[in-house]
């Protein structure tokens, strides 16, 4: 299959779901490749550059959340749809916090897939370039996924990274925990506010002295400009 626009990687091991997957995709337009493996799916990833990656959780050789966080650690962001058998929230919270755009459980309608496609690369394709955001000794590059301290690259989780995207967007600003679990999260009751806490003490543990995140308690977050 060669490279070009429209073209989904399917990563899929039960060959009649594959089939399936290919005949509705298709239909709608997109070409597709098919890889029954974990291994293979990486590679084909890296080599073909597909516009979106249709990835089953449980493959053989390498798991599909073992290859969603091998691209993210490599800087590859193709939006990712997970495909799982296990519907379990453990699961898909997993999938999420890597960077997956979206998650279906089997069975599922072939036709419900083509929406969740088109929608998620309605998104991406919707992003605006934002700008490199500055901070003190922060300077946090949206488009690269990176954050510097003082120059040096600091490791983030997805979730931290677009927490710490969210409150540096507005410097001063007090962000809720309701308004950080909907912007970040998705929804409001992804997991209470205590999921916003752990996220911000994990953020602060890893910029150490360098964090310019203030508790406004009772209320929620901001990050301080120094003065």
């Amino acid at each position: 299959m060669p490279e070009g626009r429209g073209l989904v990687l399917i990563v899929e091991d039960e060959r009649a779901i594959a089939d399936l997957e290919r005949l509705y995709l298709s239909d709608a337009g997109f070409g597709v490749h098919i890889e029954r493996d974990g291994q293979s799916g990486l590679a084909a990833a890296r080599k073909l550059h597909p516009m979106a990656i249709v990835l089953d959780v449980g493959l053989p050789l390498m798991d599909g959340i073992e290859v969603c966080r091998a691209l993210r650690e490599s800087g590859d962001w193709t939006p990712v749809i997970f495909v799982t058998a296990r519907d379990d929230e453990v699961d898909r919270i997993i999938g999420l916090e890597l960077g997956a755009d979206d998650y279906l459980t089997k069975p599922f309608s072939p036709r419900e897939l083509v929406v969740r496609l088109k929608n998620v690369l309605r998104r991406h394709d919707g992003q605006a370039i934002s700008p490199v955001l500055t901070l003190g000794r922060l300077v946090l590059y949206p488009e690269r996924r990176r954050l510097e301290v003082d120059g040096a690259p600091v490791s983030l989780t997805p979730t931290e990274f677009n927490l710490l995207s969210k409150l540096m967007s507005a410097p001063d600003r007090v962000f809720t925990r309701e308004m950080l679990l909907s912007s970040v999260w998705g929804q409001v009751d992804y997991a209470g506010g205590r999921t916003v806490d752990v996220h911000v003490a994990q953020l602060r543990a890893k910029l150490a002295d360098a964090s310019p995140i203030v508790t406004f308690r009772g209320t929620g977050y901001a990050v301080t400009v120094p003065q």
